[in-house]
């Protein structure tokens, strides 16, 4: 809903009872003295606690309406708190404009006289015409009974003149606790403090003059506007007098044209298949469905494209492009169009792989449809199947069984690949956690098991099916021991280095069982690699605030991998850019383009805790602080007396295609946050980037640039003036054509993740999704982009302003 449109409800319309509550009476109740006497042993009118109650009228134009109603005894003052719930026998319908509630607070412990305190009344209406709602704190008329006469003579509200901060803080309260002013955590907790000493301060200035009785009203979805019953007009408003535009919420707005709808039925009406089959299109109208075939897969077709598809569907068949386009023309709630759609799929050129995994997002329900999808995904061999595992199993939530035919698709290709198998049940199992899904993702974890125990032995070498499951499970209980390794070594105080300490006393004492396991683990980053237990004086920690641990594993093959384990942080987003780098890593080579990425392995192994390869290298920030500058660090490991910049021709052109590859897929994949500290250089020249927080345009810094490229990095190639610089330009260029031509298929894996719980598509799916699109520059052809990214390249090494923010960063890594 736009902030213009005003949504209401008619009062005539609401067929409930009139309900509200009684919450509580602020203020000090001044009673009056006894006149017993001092030996009397009976407690005096003084001592007794005041026993009071709320009688509540309706009145509708000035006369009572139905019979009176009183709140329970309360005695446990000095602060007296009903917090009862009121209904009367009256409806909404059935009140006026001039409808009011009289609330009159007695005393009963006064004697057989009850004791009159004050009482107050409420219009139900406000001058606009709109239901009173949320809390209201009511002045008592002291003495007075209340009146329910219009105009009455006991207002409980405040007289303006009167009003102070108080009432204004307490206006704001009301407005925040119907939804009407936005939260911020934070800053709501300081506010409320110091609204408390504010009325600390007022009540100790003014003292308590005053008793207020607090009513909670009933909320609506939307504002109750008042109607008489049969009325078809609004009441005249005080808005209405002025010159303002009012916006008024069309009831019809969205809702199907009657006409448009019989039209379309007649256009797609089964008699017109005959002659549709014959249809060709013009060469307008070819231009027309060209334009539309080349459409992102987020773009959402108007009426009149999704029309002309459906006219010209025959003659589209043998375009393959064009299947995942018509199936959104279709109009699936009839029964004969989704029966000829259905069929016509079946008789279509078959459809590539990447379209495939378009027909298993959100937007496509149709049972057939997402089978049809999970039957392309067989063509895929077991490799290309890995680089999308992540998003199959997040589609499953797409689905509409637990056990869908996607979900005995993975499990089948699963149990002919052991490393298919360990990535499935680690991707399901940290969806485990999610409560809305949890049913179906265990429902896939127990497919998964049951099948691989029947397994026999010979699939996979010599081991049975109950082995092969028992290796999966041994690297959940080797996780859920590293977690504990993790929780004691924080708990010691001290520096890193007593930590470390700790760390390898612990391999080899206590937990000396790790260093040898009893049998093979198959590593969770590397299911083909087994593992057979941890090197206690190659481990350590790393000094950060989360404190990850840094750990060789022997490998059963003679070598070792070096992996970090890290608790108390969300990977998962990580795992996604990682994932995302490993593939374009992949399109790119296809093209015979190879940057020297550096996709290391990442695993999420919960939801605060997972894996990662552990690769040797130096952050820039160290390699500047020791050797300052990136060419005198490579001048060391790759000398050349004859090569450019006393360096090895192959070890600056590593250099260069990596800073190239890096800074096209940061750019697309808008990630944030980047610092001198979470870019690393291998010893090779390869340049790569850790620590994904903050992804799809997302960054914490003022003024990023659109890619981190500081100019560090730019002199190490030479200069902007030289001919390395220019090589560089040249292949970023390259590779980000290269990387739009799969525009469609990073798109639609995104969409998959539509529903995942990863912190930076989850706060606004779509809008991400919508980020992601607007890099890849699609109204642009090749020619066009090329000097699009050259622009772009210029304007970020041009940037100084993050190069102030970058040393502020350095400061604050020095204090750590």
């Amino acid at each position: 809903m736009s902030g213009n449109e005003f949504r209401f409800f008619l009062s005539c319309d609401i067929n409930l009872p009139l309900t509200f509550r009684i919450e509580r009476l602020e203020g000090t109740l001044n009673r009056p003295k006894s006149t017993s006497s001092d030996v009397d042993p009976t407690p005096t009118t003084e001592e007794r606690r005041a026993e009071l109650y709320v009688e509540c009228a309706l009145y509708i134009d000035g006369a009572p309406f139905g019979l009176p109603t009183r709140t329970r005894l309360e005695s446990s003052g000095p602060l007296y708190c009903w917090n009862e719930l009121i209904t009367l026998s009256t409806k909404y319908r059935d009140l006026t404009g001039h409808s009011q509630l009289a609330l009159t607070v007695w005393d009963v412990s006064c004697g057989k006289d009850e004791g009159l305190i004050g009482g107050a009344t409420i219009l139900l209406f406000n001058n606009k015409k709109q239901l009173k709602t949320g809390k209201q704190k009511l002045r008592l008329w002291q003495g007075k009974v209340a009146d329910g006469s219009f105009p009455t003579s006991t207002p409980g509200k405040v007289p303006r003149l009167e009003r102070g901060e108080l009432e204004r803080l307490e206006k704001l309260v009301n407005k925040y606790e119907r939804g009407q002013i936005q939260c911020v955590d934070w800053l709501d907790r300081l506010s409320f403090k110091a609204m408390e000493r504010i009325k600390e301060r007022e009540t100790s200035k003014n003292g308590s003059l005053h008793l207020y009785l607090v009513v909670d009203f009933s909320s609506f979805e939307h504002r109750v506007v008042f109607q008489e019953s049969g009325a078809n007009f609004l009441l005249p408003s005080p808005i209405g007098s002025t010159n303002e535009i009012v916006t008024v919420w069309d009831p019809e707005l969205g809702k199907i044209n009657p006409s448009e709808h019989k039209q379309l039925k007649l256009a797609r009406s089964l008699t017109r298949g005959i002659i549709d089959r014959d249809l060709k299109p013009s060469s307008n109208e070819r231009k027309s469905i060209q334009r539309i075939l080349k459409y992102p897969p987020t773009r959402t077709l108007s009426g009149d494209e999704r029309q002309l598809l459906w006219k010209f569907r025959f003659s589209l068949m043998s375009e393959k492009r064009a299947l995942t386009k018509f199936l959104k023309c279709v109009e699936w709630s009839d029964v004969q169009e989704a029966k000829q759609a259905l069929e016509l799929m079946g008789r279509w050129e078959m459809i590539d792989v990447c379209d495939a995994l378009e027909l298993l997002s959100p937007v496509f329900e149709s049972e057939e449809v997402r089978a049809y999808a999970v039957s392309v995904l067989e063509r895929a061999d077991d490799e290309e199947l890995q680089c999308y595992l992540l998003q199959l199993v997040q589609a499953l939530r797409f689905e509409r069984s637990d056990k869908s035919c996607l979900s005995h698709f993975l499990v089948q290709r699963a149990l002919r690949n052991i490393e298919l198998a360990s990535f499935l049940r680690w991707y399901v199992a940290v969806e485990l956690h999610d409560p809305a899904y949890a049913k179906r993702f265990y429902c896939t974890y127990e497919i998964l098991e049951e099948n691989m125990m029947k397994l026999a032995a010979g699939m996979h070498g010599d081991e049975d099916g109950f082995k092969l499951w028992q290796s999966l499970v041994r690297q959940t209980e080797l996780t859920a021991q590293l977690c504990s390794i993790t929780r004691d070594v924080r708990n010691v105080r001290g520096n890193t280095q007593k930590k470390i300490e700790k760390l390898r006393q612990l391999l080899s004492g206590l937990l000396s069982e790790l260093t040898y396991f009893e049998e093979p683990i198959r590593s969770p980053l590397a299911p083909g690699v087994l593992i057979t237990g941890i090197v206690p004086s190659e481990s350590s920690i790393f000094k950060s605030a989360l404190h990850p641990l840094r750990l060789t594993f022997r490998a059963a093959n003679g070598g070792s991998c070096k992996v970090i384990f890290k608790k108390g942080d969300d990977i998962r987003q990580d795992q996604l850019v990682v994932q995302m780098v490993s593939l374009m890593d992949r399109l790119l080579k296809n093209e015979n383009l190879d940057l020297h990425l550096t996709p290391y392995k990442v695993l999420a192994t919960g939801q605060d805790e997972g894996m990662m390869e552990f690769i040797p290298s130096r952050t820039l920030a160290q390699i500047l602080s020791e050797h300052r500058s990136i060419t005198s660090y490579l001048q060391k490991f790759h000398p050349d007396e004859h090569g450019p910049f006393g360096i090895t021709a192959t070890c600056l052109e590593t250099f260069i295609k990596s800073c190239a590859g890096y800074s096209v897929i940061t750019y697309i994949l808008g990630i944030g946050d980047r610092h001198l500290d979470n870019l690393l250089l291998r010893d090779d020249g390869s340049l790569f980037h850790v620590d994904f927080g903050f992804i799809l345009g997302r960054d914490p810094k003022p003024f990023p640039p659109p890619m981190k490229l500081c100019k560090e990095m730019v002199e190490a190639m030479g200069g902007a003036e030289s001919q390395y610089y220019t090589r560089f330009k040249s292949y970023c260029c390259e590779a980000y054509n290269i990387i739009r031509k799969s525009s469609n298929l990073i798109l639609n894996l995104f969409h998959l993740m539509a529903g995942s719980n990863i912190p930076d598509i989850a706060s606004d799916p779509e809008k991400g999704i919508l980020k992601l699109q607007e890099k890849f520059r699609l109204d642009l052809d090749d020619e066009a982009c090329i000097h699009f990214f050259q622009d772009l390249i210029n304007e970020s090494v041009s940037a100084l302003f993050p190069q102030m923010v970058e040393t502020i960063h350095r400061w604050a890594q020095y204090w750590r």
